[in-house]
């Protein structure tokens, strides 16, 4: 994979893509060639060599074509093929698949769920994947850049961009708890397998494994004071010392998190140091370590008395619901946020690519994977909570732990604390792979924010975006590690990511399928690729993928419901807070979109609005030499 591994281009040893073009015509002896023969990539053995000029047969005929001028430094490349490919499965595969996934599939059917996942990754996930690399890696621009196919849309990568910034803020305190937990799991006893004494009477041990009564649990009942186990007290009044609203304010960040929290950005900022060089190397440790814990969990929790009766009691379809619209909803969702695609990350990775790689091997491998893994950690988590139903005596897994947001807070680690063996190695294992998904996934969208700064500043330096981006992100994110963090965590993400998620996805691929055009996309394939996507794409990219975007957001805004965290209803001001954020979100779209109009060359207005419509000048490859073939090809198809 090393150089130019598949990359197609004349002199290249390796296998090159079947029905490549080829714009040049074979190499005499001497070394001479006729017309356009080798692009200035390969005449420099690989080193992207700027020729602002147009090429001698364009000069003589008195034609002229657009080639975009260089500017500033020269844009990073990975250094390896397989770089790119181990940062894509770093990207996708995070916290939603080890923690998420298996409650989302146990709530929607079991086994009956993964069907409809699977249709769904197919007609969304899969199409929308493959989209991004094409345009990602044809135009070597990033999520904000690369709409000069479609100046009028641009809107939507600062609203993505927007959206990004806001999971970044909160997904580095997430690392922190997670950091916390990780080093609390060397204790012994696991400081959480206790009450301690100021919780009595209302609080269980998380190591007991006395069966406790349904009216007992920190749900609380009609008739008595709630208990909760150790490990939820511990978690809301230890590690969170959580307040119980924030009409009075949020209070001061706690000092250990923030601790962790330094620690979880000054690791990003390690991997970002040098841009993609850096974060490459580091790619094959972020994506295939969590692969090595999550297989001896997995071997672990097979030989767990009861495993086997939860792994069965996860892949077990219930049939019935199959055809509930809300189990399809979770399908979508699931696959939307766990692929992250349409957030800008997975146009802004593949844009370091070289120009004929082959991305379609490589969102193949990366869809399936991610799904693979989901399917993997299910088992996992399950085998574990099938030996914690065995020993509490419990007959349905699925009442034995919560799904709610503290899932891998305080469900994950009351099972572990009831280990018999050893509690102590699984849950440094288990929150070591949460850690290093994490950073994986983190690294991913902060490069997507360096990019589009240096998309814009080409003379900033890699290490000056990355301390700016850090510093940032530890000063926003301190907001999210005091007693009330958790309620602002939830309002953010909220307005912030979720809700606008879904539109501007829809306004992505209204972009790029309409707006730029489905034959034009498959056009650039075809040159870049040396095919033409087959008809199962064209449909998805055109009809099939939108619409189904469409319906989902239609029932997400049937079905919507007022924001409570815990049963708290928040302030008023807070929800003017996240109505503001909503809005600011989604008002990229009109606000580039008039600046765009503004901005083209025209005599009339219609005639602005009509060129908005259409591809800039420099839109195409970025090598000037494959921007001018790019060029040739166009008029002559």
């Amino acid at each position: 994979m090393e150089g130019r591994d598949n990359n197609g281009f004349i002199g290249d040893n390796s296998p090159s893509i079947a029905g490549q073009f080829r714009w040049n015509t074979p190499t005499p002896s001497n070394g001479v060639t006729s017309g356009v023969a080798l692009t200035d990539v390969e005449l420099a053995g690989g080193k992207t060599v700027h020729r602002i000029t147009p090429p001698e047969d364009t000069a003589r005929s008195g034609t002229t074509t657009s080639i975009p001028a260089q500017t500033g430094a020269e844009r990073d490349q990975w250094g390896k093929g397989v770089e790119f490919l181990m940062s894509c499965i770093a990207m996708s595969v995070g916290l939603g698949n080890v923690w998420r996934f298996p409650f989302v599939a146990l709530e929607n059917g079991g086994g009956a769920f993964v069907i409809p996942y699977i249709i769904v990754l197919l007609l969304v996930g899969k199409p929308v994947y493959y989209m991004e690399m094409i345009i990602g890696q044809f135009s070597s621009r990033g999520s904000v850049k690369v709409y000069d196919m479609a100046p009028i849309m641009r809107g939507v990568g600062y609203g993505q961009l927007f959206s990004v910034t806001t999971l970044i803020t909160y997904y580095s305190s997430l690392m922190a708890l997670i950091a916390r937990y990780m080093i609390d799991s060397f204790m012994n006893p696991l400081p959480w397998a206790r009450c301690h004494e100021e919780w009595l009477p209302n609080c269980v041990d998380s190591e007991s494994k006395a069966v406790r009564s349904e009216t007992g649990l920190s749900n609380g009942s009609s008739t008595g004071p709630s208990v909760a186990s150790s490990s939820e007290l511990y978690f809301t009044k230890v590690v969170l010392k959580e307040l119980d609203g924030i009409d009075d304010g949020i209070g001061l960040p706690d000092l250990r998190l923030t601790l962790f929290l330094v620690l979880s950005w000054s690791l990003v900022f390690l991997t970002l140091i040098k841009g993609v060089k850096s974060s490459g190397k580091a790619s094959y440790f972020l994506a295939l370590f969590p692969y090595v814990v999550m297989t001896v969990l997995l071997i672990r929790a097979c030989t767990l008395p009861g495993a086997v009766d939860g792994i069965v009691y996860f892949l077990k379809p219930q049939w019935d619901k199959i055809y509930d619209p809300k189990v399809w909803y979770a399908a979508v969702t699931q696959c939307f946020f766990s692929l992250s695609i349409c957030f800008g990350n997975i146009i802004m990775y593949s844009s370091y690519n070289k120009f004929r790689h082959n991305v379609y091997r490589d969102a193949t491998i990366v869809t399936s994977i991610d799904t693979f893994t989901s399917l993997l950690a299910g088992c996992t988590i399950f085998g574990i909570l099938g030996h914690l139903a065995h020993v509490t005596g419990k007959t349905d897994v699925g009442n034995v732990v919560k799904s709610d947001a503290g899932l891998a807070f305080i469900s994950y680690p009351e099972a572990i604390a009831k280990f018999e063996v050893l509690p102590q190695a699984f849950s440094v294992l288990f929150f070591l792979m949460l850690f290093v998904l994490g950073i994986g996934s983190n690294v991913a969208m902060t490069s997507c924010v360096m990019t589009v700064i240096k998309d814009q500043f080409p003379r900033v330096r890699n290490w000056q975006a990355a301390t700016i981006i850090a510093v940032c992100g530890v000063l926003l994110g301190s907001i999210y590690v005091t007693p009330g963090g958790q309620y602002v965590l939830k309002l953010v993400d909220y307005y912030g990511a979720s809700s606008i998620a879904l539109v501007l996805a829809i306004a992505e691929l209204i972009a790029i399928g309409w707006v730029y055009g489905v034959d034009r996309l498959c056009k650039d394939t075809e040159f870049m690729l040396g095919h033409r996507p087959n008809l199962y794409w064209r449909l998805c990219w055109r009809w099939i993928t939108p619409l189904l975007m469409f319906v989902i957001l239609i029932y997400n805004l049937i079905t919507l419901e007022p924001l409570m965290y815990k049963q708290y209803v928040y302030p008023t001001i807070a929800y003017q807070i996240g109505w503001c954020i909503f809005a600011f979100g989604l008002l990229q779209l009109p606000i580039w979109a008039a600046y765009a109009v503004y901005k083209q060359s025209g005599k009339s207005l219609n005639e602005k609005i009509k060129n908005a419509f259409k591809p800039t000048p420099a839109w195409g490859p970025l090598d000037p030499a494959t921007h001018y073939e790019y060029k040739k090809f166009i008029d002559e198809h």
